[in-house]
């Protein structure tokens, strides 16, 4: 039997992505100033970032970062449990568990990582299920495969048909796990029906809060503390310092047990290098700000209604999202790629989201809002989409 040659299976896949107009490439960032990008020579009003709180270039933030560098250097050296701990990553996990308003949290160099570590010490048997929603992150569905337990997936925020999934699931331990707002629909996840499911059900529920951390709720607290949740409903939650906080890494929060059973035996945590102390120094001023800083979340929040009024004015198809993601439908994969170039081509930098990571036949404008923008910039992007848009369909 012959065996399958790597190369030309890679080929075949690259020539398969070009007939459907699905190849991704890398732009290379030049300079950035606020929301501003330089890109190929030229400056764009970036609309694709998840800098929400405008934290990413801000000065007490740097500033930590550069502080820290010059004293304690590039890197941990080490994993967490060996000798890389150190007094800048446990004063960054006891701010973020106060923040939350849970006993522990525990740092991890990624969120891909952290939503790795729950599902593989947690579920560790064949017979374990993970229950999903359907639109969850990449990474919470490879961690259900990489953990080698059982994953079932529900309709969209659907938590009757998580309840189904979960009652047909039988034997081993259960694990109900969600987005709290969704990265490409910029909806929430109905977390108290959800947390009735998991407990009627006897499972954990786990909320991947990535876009919602710093955002929603009191303080920026998040969409389980938005949702009146404490730990004893969600007993563990991921915390992502590279969106709303505008910087790198991710921790776990929640019950002590838990969490101290993640930091013994979690392999993405105890077989990789700990997150340099200069990046959790960066971090902890920025969590520091977002728990103080209520206007940056006032005045996002003021875009977000700008945008979707106007929007409305001009017909725009906009998803039902009240978050700083605001998807903008455009059907098919070339509309959306065109619309997206249009847009460039006018001076705004816009991505165009398509299949896979979204359904066929909903690719869309991914709009995302930083408190940097002003009125004017969201405005002027406006209409710029409905140009877009008349511009693709004379075209077509």
């Amino acid at each position: 039997m012959s065996r399958t040659d790597i190369h030309e299976r890679v080929q075949a896949h690259a020539e398969e992505r070009a007939a459907q107009g699905r190849q991704r490439r890398r732009r290379i960032v030049t300079r950035r100033d606020g929301v501003q990008l330089e890109v190929d020579g030229r400056w764009l009003a970036g609309f694709c970032s998840n800098d929400y709180l405008g934290l990413a270039l801000q000065f007490e933030v740097a500033a930590a970062l550069q502080d820290a560098a010059a004293r304690e250097g590039a890197g941990s050296t080490a994993s967490h449990l060996v000798c890389g701990h150190h007094t800048l990553h446990e004063q960054l996990e006891r701010e973020v568990a106060e923040w939350l308003e849970v006993p522990r949290a525990l740092l991890f160099g990624s969120g891909f990582a952290a939503n790795l570590a729950v599902q593989q010490a947690l579920l560790t048997e064949e017979e374990d299920v993970c229950v999903q929603d359907r639109l969850n992150h990449a990474s919470l569905i490879d961690a259900t495969r990489l953990a080698g337990c059982r994953l079932r997936r529900y309709p969209h925020v659907d938590a009757e048909g998580a309840l189904r999934q979960l009652r047909s699931a039988t034997g081993g331990a259960a694990m109900l796990a969600t987005d709290g707002v969704f990265s490409m629909d910029g909806d929430i996840a109905p977390l108290r029906a959800l947390a009735q499911v998991a407990r009627s059900e006897q499972a954990l529920l786990y909320v991947d809060d990535a876009h919602g951390i710093g955002v929603v709720g009191a303080q920026g607290r998040g969409s389980v503390a938005e949702a009146g949740l404490g730990v004893e409903d969600v007993p563990l939650q991921l915390v992502t310092l590279g969106k709303a906080l505008g910087g790198y890494g991710a921790l776990v929060a929640g019950d002590a047990e838990l969490v101290e059973h993640l930091a013994g035996n979690a392999r993405p945590y105890i077989y990789t290098t700990a997150l340099p102390p200069a990046q959790a120094a960066a971090a902890l001023a920025a969590v520091k700000l977002a728990r103080r800083d209520d206007w940056r979340r006032e005045r996002l929040y003021e875009l977000v209604a700008l945008f979707r009024t106007s929007a409305g004015r001009l017909g725009l198809e906009l998803m039902p999202s009240n978050t700083p993601i605001q998807p903008v439908l455009c059907g098919s994969e070339a509309v959306a790629s065109a619309m997206s170039a249009a847009l460039e081509q006018a001076g705004f930098l816009v991505g165009a989201i398509r299949p896979p990571t979204v359904p066929e036949g909903q690719s869309r404008l991914r709009v995302t809002f930083s408190t940097l923008h002003t009125p004017q910039q969201v405005q002027a992007l406006v209409v710029a989409i409905a140009d877009a848009r008349e511009q693709v369909a004379r075209g077509a």
